[in-house]
C-alpha cells in the first residue's frame, strides 16, 4: 500500500471511473437487484428499475449487474437474470447521473468483438458512466453449453483483454487466437474516455503482475482487515512497479441493515448483519485500508428495501461522498 494513499492519483479514463474511484476516499454503490430472495436463486425483478432511478436519486456512486450466462442451481445464485448489455441499456436510460458497472462479464464465453462493441455502445449511451469489470468464470457447467474448454479460460482471457484494447484504437491491426484485424476496418462506436475501464475480478487466471499491469483497477472480495490490508497492499506495490499511477481497489458486501443503530455485527454469506454503527465503523476501516469502492449487496437484506436505502443515503453515505 502507498504510504500515503490521499497523495496517489488515478488515470482520467471515462466519466463514471473518475467520480468513483478517488485516491484516499471510499465511494459506495449497489449491486442489481435491489431487492431482497434469500429464499430462492432466482430474484423478482420486480421495481427493479424504480430501485435504480431511487439510488440515482440518493447519491449513491454506481450499480453493478453481474453476468450469468445461465442459472447453475448449485451455484444458488441466478445474478440478476437479464442480459448485461440489454440491462445497461434499460438503467442508462432510467437514471440520470450514477456509474453503471458490470462484475463482471465472463470474457472466456463471449467473443470479445461483441463485449467491445456493446460495452462501448453502453458507454456512449450513458454518457461515459460505463465501468467495465471482467473476469474468467467460475462456473464450469457453463462451458460445455458453449462449447467452450474450461481448463484454458485463462488465455482465452489474457487475449480477449488483449482484442477489447485494440478495438478501442482507431483502425486497429491485431492478431490473436480471436481473430485477426489487418487494419482496414474499423469498430464504432468509440469509448467515450481515453478507453474502456476494465477491472479485473480476483486473480481470472492470471499472475499478480499481470492483473496489476493490466487492469485499470481490480475488484476483490471482504475479508478480515488484516488479510484485506495484505492483499490491498500487494496488489499496489506491484502496479507501483508496473506503472507511474496508482490503481483503485473495490470489494463486494452483503449486508442486513437492522433498525438499531447500534446493533452488534453477526456474519452472514460474505458480510454481516449489523445497525449503522458498526457498518459506518466497517467503511472507514476499509478506507484506511486503501479500498475505493464499496459495492452493497442488499440479497439478505430483511428491512424494507427503499427504506434500507433512505436510511444508508442518510446515515452512511454523508461519511463517503464528496
Amino acid at each position: 500500500m502507498l504510504d500515503n494513499p490521499s497523495e496517489s492519483t488515478f488515470a482520467q479514463i471515462n466519466k463514471a471511473y473518475n467520480s468513483v474511484f478517488r485516491p484516499g476516499r471510499l465511494s459506495v454503490g449497489f449491486v442489481v437487484p435491489l431487492e431482497t430472495y434469500d429464499r430462492s436463486a432466482v430474484p423478482t425483478m420486480g421495481q427493479h428499475l424504480e430501485r435504480a432511478k431511487l439510488a440515482d436519486d440518493l447519491g449513491f456512486g454506481a450499480l453493478w449487474l453481474r453476468d450469468v450466462p445461465f442459472n447453475v442451481p448449485s451455484f444458488g445464485d441466478a445474478g440478476q437474470i437479464y442480459d448485461p448489455f440489454v440491462y445497461l441499456g434499460a438503467l442508462a436510460a432510467s437514471t440520470q447521473t450514477i456509474a453503471l458497472g458490470v462484475a463482471s462479464i465472463v470474457l472466456p464465453l463471449r467473443h470479445p468483438a461483441h463485449v467491445a462493441k456493446a460495452a462501448a455502445s453502453a458507454d456512449a449511451i450513458s454518457g461515459g458512466r460505463l465501468l467495465l469489470g471482467v473476469a474468467s468464470g467460475d462456473r464450469p457447467e457453463e462451458y460445455p453449453a458453449l462449447d467452450m474448454g474450461f481448463d484454458d479460460r485463462g488465455e482465452r482471457f489474457r487475449d480477449a483483454v488483449d482484442y477489447i484494447r485494440a478495438a478501442g484504437r482507431s483502425y486497429p491491426e491485431f492478431e490473436n487466437s480471436f481473430g485477426s484485424v489487418s487494419g482496414g476496418i474499423d469498430m464504432l462506436p468509440k469509448p467515450t474516455g481515453t478507453r474502456l475501464p476494465l477491472l479485473i475480478t480476483g486473480g481470472s487466471r492470471q499472475a499478480p503482475d499481470w492483473v496489476a499491469q493490466n487492469g485499470d483497477g481490480w475488484m476483490t472480495y471482504p475479508r478480515d482487515a488484516l488479510s484485506q490490508a495484505k492483499v490491498v497492499a500487494d496488489y499496489r506495490r506491484r502496479v507501483a512497479d508496473a506503472s507511474p499511477q496508482d490503481k483503485p481497489v473495490m470489494q463486494s458486501l452483503y449486508i442486513d441493515l437492522v433498525d438499531d443503530p447500534d446493533a452488534a455485527p453477526r456474519p452472514i454469506h460474505l458480510g454481516f448483519r449489523s445497525g449503522t454503527r458498526f457498518l459506518r465503523q466497517y467503511l472507514n476501516e476499509i478506507q484506511a485500508l486503501g479500498i475505493n469502492h464499496v459495492a452493497l449487496n442488499l440479497r439478505f437484506n430483511t428491512a424494507d428495501i427503499e427504506t434500507t436505502m433512505k436510511r444508508l443515503a442518510d446515515e452512511i453515505l454523508p461519511d463517503f461522498s464528496g
